[in-house]
């Protein structure tokens, strides 16, 4: 979604799409433990997603998405719209949580105006 915006491939490196626990591990280097202990969408693993891609791809942010977008696989605990957007540069990494209850292409869109939102503050 952000390479729709005209001008990204100034500012924009690569993106890993690593949808599977395995690939978050084999690609990302998140540690196995904090997935069993918390879980793929949870704050602990979208935090080093962020700061994991930033390191790996020698970038100056890296951002770091996990979320439940329906309309199936919620939880009493981890409920559709669920989502956690880590932003990671060299000073801090920021792990935000939000729960959009909409469907799944409106709550793709949500979770990238809350990135546009980010990154703007960022500059």
């Amino acid at each position: 979604m952000l390479t729709n915006i005209s001008g990204a491939s100034n500012v924009f490196e690569r993106g890993i799409v690593c949808y599977s626990n395995q690939a978050k591990i084999e690609l990302l280097n998140v540690d196995p433990i904090i997935i069993e202990k918390f879980g793929a969408v949870s704050e602990n693993v979208v935090r080093q997603l962020a700061y994991n891609i930033r390191l790996l791809s020698d970038v100056d942010i890296g951002i770091g998405i996990s979320g439940i977008a329906g309309p199936t696989g919620g939880t009493p605990g981890k409920p559709v719209g669920l989502v956690y957007i880590g932003i990671s540069t060299e000073k801090k990494t920021t792990v935000h949580e939000f729960n959009f209850k909409t469907d799944r292409i409106t709550f793709k869109k949500k979770v990238l105006e809350k990135i546009m939102q980010y990154l703007e503050e960022l500059f």
